[in-house]
């Protein structure tokens, strides 16, 4: 093995293992390893950023402007309407909203899909009394299993079929991964809607018109006088008050010492989390006091729950520094986080993706704060941007995806309905492209010439030739059950993207050393990036769906690994029935 093979795998690796902690924005990770490969030698200068000018991201960049536009037409909140008028059963909506996030991820991003989906989804729920973990774990997998039917549904098809252009001269067309995909998406949708009733039934305490569990909160809240808190040790909160005190703040100074030996009096401030019912009941009866906000008897007042996206500019700040919400008198009055350590006062606290935000304040001003920070309400708030409700977006995004399916190239197609959404008013680009998931997108170009330097360093072709070792390169069924199985096991941990970049040149070698052709093998790539069921943070929309449904680290391995096993199973009986 030369240096240059040693140096990109070590930096491969690191890259990964970064990834997968979640720690570091993964823009800074993405531009660093870019950085670090070329000091190492692994592609030139004039190499660097070639990535920015791909085709597939070029594309992605589109897609994701034209989901902008679709996303304020509320197409589908009416549809949502009549829907819950029929009264179906449960698992007809769970079935359906989960089908409709899949129609939805054929045709653009998987978060985008998801973010789409989700207050339809939410919706229908408290209309109809489902618990919501019975709602948004479905819909965040449909959104996955969706993305493996089109050339547009995830980057990964994406790189994979650009992967296949440059070796062979053609890539994938539009539909080509749905011989695989839409089989395996629709069983998917429908096991993970009949099993998740059983896995998260409501609990036998709730009445049955509870529409969600009580998700854990950290709040900041004042001892009253002649509040029950009153002379209670801090190490006695959780087991008669179902509280877990952090933080015991008197005269706007710490209270230090063991929990046994701290004691509430009147005035204090308990820094605290535990259930929001919980929190609710204290409040109720007068144990645990929010100080009031000042326009809590305006007409417009409103108490909405956001959620922090992907691409929200609130990741990495912290909540005293959200100039957003306190510049339009917004407060922050609760946090479900997804930090296990908590430390300081509660203005102190950092946030990440998948972060929920409990706001109180006018709902206009809180629409304009979400909508400047790219945070999704859980709830309705008054629109900033006017809603669309031509049908011309739908039938340019149409003309477009037909276009691609029909051979043009998709950077081409899209760019044509980008061009006429902003013709005819519907897409302001500069704003637009203000508001996209950039760390997405850098880490997509900036990841492309590493992956590049797979081939060129002969890396791959090393790859290839270990794995030739475990299975017998002369059966492709051995092989593409490989490459599946490797995308599979990765991609619950670093997002799919990566996985298809990392994995496209080592599939493309392991097929040329069997003498085959590398469709089925790239395939398999695509098909199990998309297979992430197992963990909360190997995409964005399992991290987003643990925030929104309470759901703990077990849950996904728990709904996952069934569905998971089925999924491979039946990806890799079609891939076989139409790749070989």
């Amino acid at each position: 093995m030369s240096f240059e093979q040693a140096s990109l795998l070590v930096l491969l690796l690191a890259m990964l293992i970064f990834f997968s902690l979640d720690r570091i924005r993964i823009e800074i990770v993405s531009i660093a390893g870019l950085l670090a490969g070329y000091a190492l030698g692994l592609y030139p200068a004039d190499q660097i950023f070639t990535g920015f000018a791909s085709p597939v991201v070029i594309t992605v960049i589109e897609i994701l402007l034209i989901v902008q536009v679709l996303a304020r037409a509320k197409l589908f909140d009416s549809l949502a309407t009549r829907f819950a008028a029929a009264k179906p059963s449960r698992f007809k909506v769970i079935s359906g909203t989960s089908s409709l996030a899949g129609f939805i991820s054929i045709f653009m991003n998987n978060i985008g899909a998801f973010a789409i989906t989700l207050p339809v989804a939410l919706g229908l729920g408290t209309a109809l009394a489902i618990p919501r973990r019975q709602i948004v774990m479905p819909l965040s997998f449909a959104a996955l299993l969706g993305g493996m039917v089109s050339l547009i549904g995830t980057p990964a098809n994406l790189l994979v079929s650009d992967g296949l252009a440059k070796a062979t001269g053609t890539g994938f067309r539009f539909f080509d991964f749905a011989y695989v995909g839409l089989p395996v998406a629709i069983a998917g949708i429908l096991l993970i809607a009949f099993r998740v009733q059983r896995l998260f039934p409501e609990p036998d305490e709730a009445p049955a018109t509870i529409s969600s569990i009580a998700r854990r909160i950290v709040v900041e809240r004042r001892v009253p006088d002649a509040s029950p808190l009153i002379g209670v040790r801090l190490s006695e909160c959780s087991a008669r008050f179902g509280i877990k005190p952090h933080a015991l703040i008197r005269a706007d100074n710490f209270v230090f010492g063991p929990l046994d030996q701290s004691v509430i009096e009147a005035g204090d401030v308990l820094l605290a989390e535990g259930g929001d019912t919980t929190f609710a009941g204290l409040s109720a009866a007068q144990t645990l006091l929010a100080d009031a906000h000042p326009d809590g008897n305006q007409a417009d007042f409103a108490r909405v729950e956001s959620v922090v996206m992907p691409e929200s500019t609130l990741v990495g700040s912290r909540i005293r520094s959200l100039e957003v919400f306190h510049s339009r008198g917004v407060a922050v009055t609760a946090l479900s986080m997804r930090a296990p350590r908590i430390e300081g006062r509660f203005l102190d606290l950092q946030l990440s993706i998948g972060d929920i935000l409990t706001l109180e304040g006018s709902r206009t001003a809180i629409a304009e704060a979400l909508d400047e920070s790219e945070c999704l309400p859980l709830a309705q708030t008054v629109p900033v941007e006017p809603v669309v409700l031509s049908w011309r977006p739908f039938a340019l995004f149409a003309g477009g995806v037909a276009a691609s399916a029909a051979g043009l190239h998709p950077d081409i197609a899209f760019a044509c309905v980008v061009l006429a959404l902003a013709l005819l008013n519907l897409l302001n680009i500069r704003q637009a492209m203000a508001d996209l998931n950039w760390p997405i997108i850098i880490m997509l170009a900036a990841m492309i010439p590493i992956g590049q330097a797979m081939a060129t360093t002969g890396a791959a072709e090393t790859i290839a030739g270990w794995l030739s070792l475990v299975v017998p390169i002369a059966d492709p069924f051995s092989g593409i059950a490989l490459i599946l199985f490797l995308a599979m096991a990765l991609t619950p941990f670093v997002n799919n993207a990566t996985v298809a970049i990392v994995l496209t040149p080592i599939a493309l070698e392991f097929a040329k050393a069997g003498q085959h052709a590398p469709d089925a093998y790239l395939i398999a790539v695509a098909a199990g990036a998309s297979l992430d069921f197992l963990t909360p943070f190997g995409h964005h929309n399992n991290t987003l769906a643990m925030g929104i449904g309470g759901y703990r680290f077990g849950d996904f391995l728990r709904a996952g690994w069934p569905l998971t096993v089925a999924c491979y199973g039946l990806a890799l009986f079609f891939l076989a029935l139409f790749w070989l």
